[in-house]
């Protein structure tokens, strides 16, 4: 979206309105996938919804009157199949892909091994990969390509040497699709959450973890799914129609509080 005149108004609202566009949504079955296709679809946009696990694929597409799919992300040729559904299915041009693909490998790094480190990238990178590479020929006119990075890629997280440096990858690959992509309309950007309520971590991890992770929040809240879903919308959107290239950290502030011991601060100064 540009603007002739500097001094215009925009439709602010209409702005983050996506109708008669068609996304795909890569992972919509469950926690922020699904979050994000009902984002989606609840701003106007026709969605194909991809997870692996059929049964997810169906009832998220049935909540959203999507288009289900499956397949590996991580095959070219399953990601080829993925794209021309979209095209065929979608009855709206294709405008954007959202990826929120990626599960971490928690180990120390001294006892992970090869298959593992390989199982990782995979997972994290890969599919990144052929969603950029697919994803720019399939969007001539211009579009977005948006994915979930994560706090990991940014900071050391304990037990995450082979998932965070997978996503300090991803974070690096946007920044030089934006750069190459950029002249031909395309944006490309990704969020970095912290710990997400996800339904997987949730049974996953203790209510003692999550109790700590809280504490340590300057909100004193934990994300849920639905706040990464709302950040994907807005770039996702013509909002952020001139934003590329931008990992967005959504820790709610926790990266930004350093990690020391508690003690009282002096006053200082005259």
């Amino acid at each position: 979206m540009t603007y002739a005149d500097s001094n215009h108004v925009p439709d602010y609202l209409r702005l983050l309105r996506l109708d008669r566009r068609g996304y795909i949504v890569l992972g919509a079955g469950d926690g922020m996938g699904r979050q994000a296709a009902h984002a989606l679809a609840q701003a106007g946009a026709r969605i194909l919804c991809v997870d692996r696990d059929s049964t997810l694929a169906e009832k998220i597409a049935a909540e959203t009157d999507g288009v289900a799919a499956t397949g590996d992300v991580t095959s070219r040729s399953e990601m080829e199949r993925i794209f021309a559904l979209a095209r065929d299915q979608l009855d709206a041009p294709l405008a954007g892909i959202v990826d929120v693909v990626g599960m971490a490998i928690t180990k120390p790094l001294a006892q992970l091994d090869d298959a593992g480190w390989t199982a990782q990238f995979d997972v994290v990178l890969r599919h990144a990969y052929l969603a950029l590479q697919l994803g720019s020929r399939a969007l001539p006119g211009g579009g977005c390509i948006t994915f979930v990075g994560s706090i990991s890629g940014e900071v050391s997280v304990a037990n995450q040497a082979a998932y965070g440096t997978a996503k300090a990858a991803l974070h690096h690959l946007v920044r030089c699709a934006a750069h190459e992509l950029g002249p031909s309309g395309i944006r490309v950007n990704a969020v970095a959450p912290g710990f997400v309520r996800t339904p997987r971590l949730l049974k996953a991890l203790s209510s003692e973890f999550w109790d700590r992770v809280s504490s340590a929040n300057p909100l004193r809240r934990v994300a849920v799914p639905a706040d990464i879903a709302a950040a994907l919308l807005y770039l996702s959107s013509d909002l952020a129609g001139y934003v590329t290239g931008n990992v967005l950290t959504l820790d709610g502030g926790t990266s930004s509080v350093a990690a020391l011991p508690d003690f009282t601060v002096p006053t200082l100064g005259k």
